[in-house]
């Protein structure tokens, strides 16, 4: 069974940052591609950053220049760090690894961006 264990959501105000940590065992996070995702109320998930093919970052046109995907290989995490958040960035972030057929969600952490 494979589990994906996300922490670091809270609440911050405008302008602020929090850092978001995936934690998964080591042959998942060795073999599947790691993406960050999110949802907001009543909207459909969407993709945050990920990586693609190992150490290659992608990242939505709507986090660029604000977030930041890294990997930590001795701890088996996947790290979001998120600067400059917006109110529009309210929502529950969601890790997943992916690898052929298999396709595997955490339960997700809230961040929420208010005054």
């Amino acid at each position: 069974q494979v589990h994906l264990v996300e922490s670091g959501g809270g609440l911050v105000q405008p302008g602020g940052s929090l850092r978001l940590s995936c934690a998964t065992s080591a042959d998942i996070f060795s073999i599947y591609t790691m993406t960050w995702y999110r949802q907001a109320p009543g909207k459909q998930r969407e993709l945050v950053a990920g990586f693609i093919g190992g150490y290659v970052t992608k990242y939505a046109d709507f986090v660029k220049g604000r977030f930041t995907i890294s990997r930590d290989n001795a701890k088996n995490t996947v790290d979001l760090q998120m600067n400059m958040l917006k109110p529009e960035d309210t929502a529950k972030y969601y890790c997943n690894a992916h690898y052929g057929p298999y396709d595997y969600w955490g339960q997700g952490t809230q961040v929420t961006v208010s005054s």
